[in-house]
């Protein structure tokens, strides 16, 4: 793995995320979300769930933080949704349901990483850990094992 050239690719879709166009910002956090375990994606990528310029945008950097189906993509929108107004949360909300409908397996294991979010030292990961828990615990999934 590069680590510099992921780097510079984070600094790059950072760079997109900070558009006029909300078009260019959504692309940016969609891309961004793909490397969310990295420090430097953090700040960039809780910016575009908090997008204040347009809601698509938190959609689609949210949709791909919850697809990553990991600790890292979860802490990201746990943090936003800490601090979200009720637009935002609405839209995060959508993107919890767009992505956890489907599998109960998945929906199982992000309710497992969002109890344990919920005990984090940052307050702020701990308190949307929480509100995220609450947000997953009622879809309703379409597959269950047999």
């Amino acid at each position: 793995m590069d680590s510099e050239l992921r780097r510079a690719v984070v600094v790059t879709l950072g760079e997109l995320g900070r558009s006029d166009d909300w078009r260019d910002r959504a692309d940016a956090g969609h891309g961004l979300a793909g490397f969310a375990e990295m420090r430097e994606a953090v700040e960039p990528l809780l910016a575009l769930v908090l997008d204040p310029g347009d809601t698509f945008v938190t959609r689609r950097t949210a949709e791909g933080l919850l697809r990553r189906k990991d600790r890292a993509g979860l802490t990201v929108v746990a943090s936003a949704l800490a601090v979200a107004d009720d637009g935002h949360a609405d839209w995060i909300h959508t993107a919890i349901v767009d992505v956890f409908s489907v599998c109960s397996e998945d929906l199982d294991e992000a309710l497992r990483l969002c109890e344990e979010l919920s005990g984090d030292a940052d307050d702020r990961v701990a308190l949307g850990a929480r509100r995220l828990h609450e947000g997953l615990a009622v879809v309703d999934p379409v597959l269950r094992p047999a």
